[in-house]
């Protein structure tokens, strides 16, 4: 094959590049994910019965700020470290503003509480199954970013796993505080935010094996 017959070759097998692709890809895996990690929770653990009234306080909304403000940090993380070459740089620093938002609001919730009640306030009633039940509705939408990101170009590997596994705890703790009877702030500051964890550490492990081109 001469030169001329290589170039003819390769201009042949050239493509527009799909701008969309990567809006479309995370779209599908968190639509699938959120829809399936709610449906986990309703049929595990069902939505709380008093929903629509605690639905209309703001401690609830302050509650699943917390999942909320983390998953849009996560989706921005994830979409950019998809790109071939891109970091996620100041980004990780972005996620200390709601975690000590948390921690400030639980810490003078506590200082503000008896000493005898404060252990209830970081335990609450659920502590020994709130971590593993977040953890385990992270599975769908954690299955559905990694689709996405294995159809796209991710060059660091682990920070795009560990922002994948990110998304899919927020996503799922978003779902959880559906059934969550927990309404102290100490205890979403632990627990809701171990359950995230979990993922993220599962994400960055798995990443270079999972999303390696």
């Amino acid at each position: 094959m001469n030169t001329d017959e290589l170039i003819s070759l390769l201009a042949a097998g050239d493509t527009a590049v799909d701008r969309l692709a990567l809006r479309r890809r995370f779209t599908i895996a968190l639509v699938a994910g959120g829809l399936g990690a709610v449906l986990l929770m309703a049929t595990l653990y069902g939505v709380r019965a008093d929903i629509a009234v605690v639905g209309r306080t703001p401690l609830f909304w302050a509650k699943v700020a917390l999942p909320g403000s983390l998953a849009l940090l996560g989706l921005w993380l994830a979409s950019r470290l998809a790109r071939p070459g891109m970091r996620g740089g100041a980004v990780w620093l972005a996620l200390a503003v709601p975690l000590l938002l948390v921690w400030l609001g639980g810490a003078l919730a506590l200082a503000n509480a008896p000493p005898d009640a404060r252990l209830g306030l970081v335990l609450g009633h659920t502590w020994h199954t709130c971590a593993l039940n977040i953890t385990l509705l992270s599975v769908p939408t954690f299955a559905g970013v990694f689709w996405a990101l294995r159809g796209l170009a991710p060059t660091h590997l682990r920070q795009a796993g560990a922002a994948g596994g990110l998304l899919a705890g927020a996503t799922a703790t978003v779902a959880y505080c559906l059934h969550c009877p927990e309404m102290d702030m100490p205890f979403w500051g632990v627990w809701y935010l171990l359950g995230m964890l979990v993922p993220t550490v599962t994400g960055a492990a798995l990443g270079p094996r999972l999303l390696r081109w």
